[in-house]
């Protein structure tokens, strides 16, 4: 049952008054919006105590004194991987004795609770200052440039993977009813990897990429897909090309080819997946493939592309909006990873 909401003080005396001046029960009840059972029940206390303030509550005292409290909460602000385990022994060590679920409770009560870490990218000291100086660098950067910018990027899908989840309505104890379940098998059930780029005008090219990529078809995809994606998209004169530092994007060979071409790159800061738009579109075409429950390598691939086709534009530019916010974040939290 849900907990009523408790009568302020002021209402409280008001329902006393009006009592005191020869008002019954439920005309005061009418005239306050309360039930008559609410009303009597202050002016029962009222009669008893002459008080309508709150009485002290019977209960038992908590296990932890208001210093044990202050003590965990600071042991696990400065290391938040601190085990109940542990402190439950660092309180035996100061004299109380209490239970790994009291720790839980009363850590709660403090606004902490344990949830699991998530995992990020590693970010060195030179990463972090990188990431810190993009983002100073770029953050005065109007919207027109990167409305400007082509931001591509590699994926990997699965078949059957942490990418099919979803909720159903089930009552209790038949969560394992065939029709509340999503089959799963090893490894996924295979993968395709894709490369794809889009805009703020809408996705580009995606393609997918059948063999182990080295520079040179790193090199051939761009060829036959970045210049024809710019073209679809209608990019203004001197649009900029991103991608990240991975190796087979950085050789030699490669920024030579992107030279010759007379292709503007940006310039990207290592270890900084947070701040490639593509990742959340392809978050986007991960759900959208979900629902469709493909069954096979090939119906994956089929649909991937029918999918990704149908983003609207709308989607693409809203995610390029946000980028300065993302780049306040960052320089908010000192160049270390963001949520988004």
């Amino acid at each position: 049952m849900a907990k009523t909401k408790e009568l302020s003080k002021d209402t409280r005396n008001k329902i006393v008054d009006l009592h005191q001046v020869g008002k019954t029960e439920s005309a005061i009840g009418k005239q306050l919006g309360l039930k008559k059972s609410t009303v009597g029940a202050i002016i029962r206390k009222w009669k008893t105590y002459k008080t309508t303030d709150n009485l002290p509550r019977s209960g038992a005292p908590r296990k932890i004194s208001p210093r044990g409290v202050k003590m965990i909460t600071r042991t696990v602000s400065k290391n938040p991987r601190t085990t109940r385990g542990d402190l439950v022994n660092d309180l035996q060590r100061a004299g109380t004795k209490v239970t790994k679920p009291t720790i839980s409770n009363t850590l709660r009560r403090q606004g902490l609770k344990s949830c699991s870490a998530r995992r990020v990218p590693l970010l060195k000291p030179v990463h972090v200052q990188a990431r810190l100086k993009f983002a100073r660098e770029h953050l005065d950067d109007p919207d027109e440039d990167w409305e400007n910018v082509i931001w591509s990027d590699e994926t990997k899908i699965e078949l059957f993977g942490k990418n099919s989840t979803r909720r159903v309505w089930r009552t209790k104890n038949a969560e394992l009813h065939p029709k509340n379940t999503i089959p799963t098998v090893k490894h996924g059930g295979g993968n395709i990897m894709l490369w794809g780029c889009f805009s703020a005008k809408g996705p580009g090219r995606l393609i997918r990429v059948k063999e182990r990529m080295n520079g040179a078809m790193y090199r051939e995809i761009l060829s036959e897909n970045l210049l024809p994606s710019a073209r679809a998209l209608k990019m203004k004169r001197g649009w900029v090309f991103q991608h990240d530092n991975d190796p087979k994007h950085t050789t030699r060979a490669t920024k030579e080819w992107l030279h010759k071409k007379h292709f503007k790159v940006l310039e990207w800061p290592s270890q900084s997946p947070n701040l490639n738009l593509i990742k959340n579109l392809w978050r986007e075409l991960e759900v959208r493939v979900a629902r469709r429950q493909p069954q096979n390598i090939t119906a994956l691939e089929e649909i991937c592309m029918e999918e990704w086709a149908k983003i609207p534009a709308t989607v693409c530019e809203n995610l390029v909006k946000t980028y300065r916010k993302r780049l306040t974040s960052v320089i908010a939290n000192k160049g270390y990873i963001t949520k988004y």
